[in-house]
């Protein structure tokens, strides 16, 4: 018999909640672009309608591991959000203004 998750998150310690919460958190933070455009529920047609670009620019776009800082802002604006570059050192983060556009 399969049981229900709210069944077995009621049964969680603190620490396992805590834990469980923390682990999501990361992964809404950490997030590849096809999955960023799905959980905004955006087909690659759409987005590409947006971008004035086919839908396979689209896809070809969300498997590449290296693109124009250009295309990713106008992809992420397409989504309604803004990119932000932050460089992270030991002492602290700085956001790089050279590429806001």
């Amino acid at each position: 018999m399969a049981k229900k998750f709210a069944d077995l998150e009621a049964r969680m310690t603190p620490e396992a909640r805590a834990l469980a919460d923390s682990i999501y958190e990361q992964h809404i933070k950490e997030m590849p672009l096809n999955e960023l455009r799905q959980a905004k529920a955006l087909s690659q047609a759409t987005l590409a309608e947006m971008l004035h670009v086919n839908q396979a620019a689209i896809s070809k776009m969300e498997r590449r591991t290296d693109m124009y800082i250009s295309t990713l802002r106008n992809y992420i604006r397409a989504m309604g959000g803004e990119l932000e570059i932050i460089a992270t050192f030991p002492d602290g983060q700085i956001k790089i203004e050279n590429f806001a556009g």
